[in-house]
């Protein structure tokens, strides 16, 4: 029978931690505070130090991380935020929930993530009509945007920076911590990040005490106390049960971290040792075929995804299904050409650089428990479906 090679096995890391778990969810059941309970105050206080930041606030989900943050800070109807165009879709749809329009951005070739410059372009280019209220930079796959360039822009323009850190608990640029660097970084405990929950779970984190106070009212209803509303808000609390589990497992994100690092590396070695690959090309060719995640010297990546760039994508991934190994395309659309956002009027052609990224991406399996002999698998195949 052929073994499957997972793109992610969150079984695996669920068995080995089990009696853990249980027990931690045993607690919160003796004790019943579901909502608000005493694990949601320590992880946030956990969360916050290991981020480098004050305060840390739980909520439902990383996209309402997004979302309660950009109300927080006064975002609505009337407004404009800064987004890159190839991301998850959470990202620009917060921006849409607060009655707000994204501005798409281009992206970097080589990082996936937000391109400064053509950041700098679309904010000259919308200045002078005065709407634009905030950037959200995305650490997509693990890996942190060009900060120092985006906090320059922002100051320069006077705009908020909100960090898209979903995918980058634990990364780092120039020794600054994801989600430390703007006002405030959105974080997401979906099962398949580094730091899963089991369910969904999300969190902020600030430096701003008084940002922090009205991120708390406003994840509650708004709420200063039972039945007692200040604000408008929304039903966005952290469960219990899932702070308890992620408690559990952030005593070993560290050492994952360490392991995702170390399989990173394995591959990179393996895939240039194939000759499909040259460190210098950035787009895949008949004749470079496979185009490595760039390694930013500026940022210290934690590989939620080994994505790389490659020649006949589809194609290489119907045939690594049939020999057993998983992928994955993150992502296969652009934001501008989702239908959802149709109503900005965006069209094939606007930003290069993501539609050609959602052309070539393929994530390749990649987490802490995966094996050498798994890995060195996934690489024999695609070197087979290019040289055989």
């Amino acid at each position: 029978m052929q073994q499957v090679i997972p793109v992610t096995n969150l079984k695996q890391q669920q068995e080995a931690l089990r009696e853990e778990m249980d027990a931690a969810i045993r607690g919160v059941l003796e004790r019943q505070d579901f909502i608000l309970g005493r694990e949601v105050a320590e992880l946030e206080q956990a969360i916050a130090q290991r981020q480098d930041c004050s305060y840390g606030i739980g909520c439902a989900s990383g996209s309402d991380a997004l979302l309660l943050s950009l109300l927080a800070l006064g975002v609505g109807p009337g407004d404009t935020v800064l987004v890159p165009a190839f991301t998850f879709f959470a990202t620009a749809g917060s921006v849409a929930r607060t009655g707000a329009q994204p501005s798409f951005v281009d992206i970097d070739p080589r990082t996936f993530n937000i391109s400064p410059s053509a950041a700098e372009a679309v904010l000259k280019g919308q200045d002078a009509e005065g709407s634009l209220k905030a950037v959200i930079p995305v650490h997509l796959f693990g890996q942190c945007a060009d900060m120092d360039a985006v906090l320059a822009l922002a100051e320069q323009y006077k705009i908020f920076v909100v960090e898209d850190a979903a995918q980058a608990i634990g990364a780092r640029y120039r020794s600054r911590a994801a989600g430390s660097m703007g006002v405030c970084g959105c974080f997401s405990f979906y099962p398949t990040k580094n730091l899963g929950a089991c369910g969904d779970g999300g969190m902020i984190t600030t430096d701003d005490p008084g940002l922090a106070e009205r991120l708390r009212l406003l994840r509650n209803h708004g709420a200063t106390e039972k039945h007692a509303h200040a604000t408008l808000g929304i039903n966005s609390r952290l469960d219990t049960l899932q702070a308890a589990i992620l408690l559990v497992k952030l005593k070993r994100l560290e050492d994952w971290t360490a392991q995702r690092k170390q399989k990173a590396a394995f591959y990179r070695k393996a895939l240039l040792a194939t000759g499909l690959c040259d460190p210098a090309v950035i787009y895949p060719s008949r004749n470079c075929p496979v185009v490595l995640p760039y390694q930013s010297p500026a940022a210290e990546h934690v590989y939620h995804q080994f994505t790389l760039r490659v020649y006949r994508r589809d194609e290489l991934a119907s045939y690594l299904a049939a020999k057993g190994i998983e992928t994955a395309i993150y992502y296969p659309a652009p934001l501008h050409l989702q239908p959802a956002f149709s109503y900005l009027g965006g069209g094939r052609g606007g930003y290069p650089q993501s539609e050609r990224a959602a052309r070539e991406v393929l994530s390749i399996p990649l987490y802490p428990e995966i094996t050498e002999e798994q890995l060195s698998q996934v690489v024999q195949k695609v070197k087979n479906f290019y040289t055989v």
